[in-house]
């Protein structure tokens, strides 16, 4: 599995369930070109904030929920990492992309082998936060990108990690 997100110099990713920043760079050049065609998972409270609670197109839409009532068209709801699991083991060639958020990113996190972060230069009131990879020592920088000035005024750099075997 891969974790997709956007952080800010803190590896906060969202404020009082939102986003930080609206970048449509990142969203067009890096978000929808790595997960179109793929496989995304997210957690229920992601899913409500998606303009009008629309999946995601061109992908397919898995949502985790601990509750076994929780019934969205279109998506597949699995309930536990356990479930997942066997998803990915049923379904080999899916490229799997975890889009958020915390809570999934913490709890998915340990499974996953790469990470594809939009690094934001500019920091943000916040309270949801990626865990800092930068910090631990089971994942290493592969690669960073050309940093991309947004017509937001902010810049970032797309940076990919790989999970230290």
């Amino acid at each position: 599995m891969i974790a997709i997100a956007a952080v800010d110099k803190n590896w906060a990713i969202g404020n009082k369930g939102d986003l930080l920043v609206s970048l449509p760079e990142d969203q067009k050049g890096v978000f929808r070109v790595y997960t179109a065609g793929n496989t995304v998972v997210f957690g229920r409270k992601t899913l409500l904030t998606f303009k009008e609670q629309k999946l995601l197109p061109k992908r397919i839409n898995i949502i985790l929920s601990r509750n076994p009532e929780f019934k969205k068209e279109g998506a597949i709801i699995l309930h536990s990492t356990e479930e997942l699991d066997q998803y990915q083991k049923d379904h080999p060639d899916e490229k799997i992309f975890v889009i958020g958020g915390a809570e999934m990113y913490k709890t998915l996190l340990p499974i996953c082998d790469e990470a594809i972060i939009t690094k934001i230069n500019n920091e943000y009131e916040a309270d949801a936060y990626f865990p800092n990879l930068d910090e631990t020592d089971d994942w290493e920088l592969t690669e960073v990108e050309d940093e991309v000035m947004s017509v937001k005024g902010v810049s970032f750099n797309v940076c990919h990690y790989r999970r230290i075997k």
